[in-house]
Parts: structure tokens; sequence; C-alpha cells
């Protein structure tokens, strides 16, 4: 298939790229390039690339492709707090353009990265796909209002998916260290300490990128009728944890190292368990296989390896809030998030 991949730069979709076109597509990415400076032990692929803003798609620029695949927003809660209406701008509403020009396009198939972060404030118990929304959050908000907007287009001609991923976690040329697994990693190998953010009780549901980009390759392949209009909860089942879990796991993995509560940590109102029952089951070629533990010792071979000190570890580069701010504060971004 020919595959328009935004945010192939970002996070996961490094490592998109590669693992699709070892699939055998075509894939074509779309990008602003905010964490180009951001490489972790080696660069991205290179790649055809459309030179345009996912704000500024129109249907010319979607002629010809098979599917679009959506990764492309501002990918965290501290990141959408910057400025919630532009959360909303490129999170929402670019999404939704993006999703109406493809359609317009005739592109067949649309794939759109949610997120188990819309389940929100939902307390102990596995939700599936038919739970109640409860987003605290201008990012988890987004995610609904997408998948809302899209469902309203989907047509014979034109099948939205809704993957609804689980907290990602995991080793990229993108790093991101502002996600809990790779932060808590992150502190214990160049700190000692494994650092919690949070007094340690909620409940989350965890996802390495390569089960999440698995999914995408099966949901890309997959026949129309099972993902027509389909929302997926993507993880494996057996991985919901309480965050103390988590840093109690890495500290069994990472030699040497004490699990502390950083200054004013206190309760998370994020707090919920989820079912992946629906696509380990009704997704075809899902085959989840990562496990926690797993993903922990991965991250622990890449940071060692890498020589990851703490000054690099919480410097701007691995955080997305940071790089934004720094920037902005270097007058090449503006507030709205563009290039000046």
């Amino acid at each position: 298939m020919r595959v328009l991949l935004t945010g192939h730069l970002g996070y996961i979709g490094v490592e998109a790229v590669s693992l699709l076109r070892n699939a055998g597509h075509e894939i074509v990415g779309l990008d602003t390039g905010l964490y180009n400076n951001c490489n972790f032990l080696a660069p991205p692929d290179e790649v055809e690339q459309l030179r345009t803003n996912v704000r500024d798609v129109t249907p010319d620029h979607l002629r010809g492709f098979d599917a679009v695949v959506h990764l492309a927003a501002l990918s965290n809660d501290p990141l959408g707090d910057l400025n919630p209406s532009i959360t909303y701008d490129i999170n929402q509403h670019a999404s939704v353009r993006l999703a109406q020009a493809a359609k317009a396009a005739g592109v067949a198939r649309f794939l759109f990265a949610s997120s188990c972060s819309l389940y929100g404030a939902s307390g102990d118990e596995f939700l599936d796909e038919c739970a109640p929304f409860h987003p605290v959050t201008a990012y988890g908000e987004s995610k609904i209002r997408v998948e809302q907007a899209l469902t309203g287009l989907a047509d014979h001609a034109f099948s939205p998916v809704y993957l609804r991923n689980a907290t990602a976690y995991g080793v990229s040329r993108r790093l991101r260290a502002d996600i809990v697994v790779n932060n808590l990693v992150g502190h214990a190998v160049t700190t000692g300490t494994v650092l919690l953010q949070s007094d340690g009780t909620p409940w989350r549901p965890l996802v390495h990128i390569r089960d999440i980009i698995q999914a995408v390759g099966a949901a890309l392949t997959a026949p129309r009728d099972a993902i027509h209009n389909e929302a997926f909860n993507i993880g494996k089942s057996g991985e919901n944890y309480r965050i103390r879990d988590v840093a109690n796991l890495v500290a069994d993995v990472v030699p040497g190292c004490r699990v502390a509560f950083a200054p004013g940590a206190s309760a998370d109102a994020r707090n919920y368990r989820v079912s992946f029952a629906k696509a380990e089951t009704r997704l075809p070629g899902f085959r989840p296989t990562w496990t926690l533990r797993a993903g922990i010792e991965e991250l622990y071979r890449a940071y060692s390896s890498g020589g990851l000190t703490s000054a690099q570890f919480l410097a701007p580069t691995y955080y997305r809030l940071k790089t934004v701010r720094a920037l902005q504060d270097r007058g090449v971004l503006s507030q709205d998030l563009r290039w000046c």
C-alpha cells in the first residue's frame, strides 16, 4: 500500500517507518520537524516527505494514497497544557480536516492514533471500548472529539479506525523521557533513584511502541469489515500496572537503585485499567509480544550502552515540552507552533 504517515519523525513514527517498509508498504512522511535535534543513538531513516504542515493539508496532497496513518499530535498532557487552544487546533481540528481531505481524495482507510487517556479518571474496573469517557486533560478530550467526528465521515468508501493506544514505552531513535516507563528507567540508570512523580497508586495500561506499530500494520491490511469505523484498545492482556509496581520492577531490573518520591508527589487523577481482548481477538494479524519487564530491560541496555548521563537525560532533548519551549525562547517557533 502507498501510505501517508503523519508524525513520521516522532517517537513512534521513526520506528514505524522502518517496520512498515519492511512489511512491504510504500511510506511517505509528513512532519513539521519540531524534534529534529532530538536523536538518540542514531538518526531516522530517510523517506519521501510531503513538505507541508498537518494543519494545511488539502485533498490534492493526498491523491494516490491507499491509507493515512495519523500519528501527528501534541503528544502528551504537559505539552497539551502549554496552550489548550493549540492542542485542540492541532490534535482535533487539524485531524478532522486531514480526514476530510483524505476522504475527498479517495483514500480508503484512515488509521487514527487515539489514546486510552480518553478513559481518564475511571477507577479500578477493566474498561472495554464501550466504556464511558472520563478525560481529565485537553489531550484526552481532543481524542474523543476526533473519534466522534470521524465516525460521521465513515461510509462505504471511507473507513476510519481508532487505535486507542495504551501508555507507550520503549527505545526509539527519537526517544521520549517524558512518558512514565522511559522516565523511571532513565532516572534509575543516571541517578540510582527510581523517581516517582505521583503517589504511585493509579492504574495505567502500558504498551511497547513496537506493539503499537504492529497494530498499525494489522489495521492496514485487515479486511474492511474487521476495522471499518471500529475502536480498538491497543496493548497486551496482563499489561495493566499500578505506577508504584512499575517503579518496583524498574528497581528489580536496574542494579543498585532505590525507589523514591519526587518533592510534591501527589495523587494523579488519571486512573484506568483497560481490556485488550477486542484487539487480540478481532483485529486480524495483531499479535502483541512485549512485556513491561522486557521493555524495561531494553531501555536499561540502551541507556547504559549509550552512556546516558543525568545531565543529558534531564536536558530538553528528550522532553517534548522542554524542546518546544527552547525553540520558542530562541525565536524560531511561534506561540501557535509554526516555524518563524
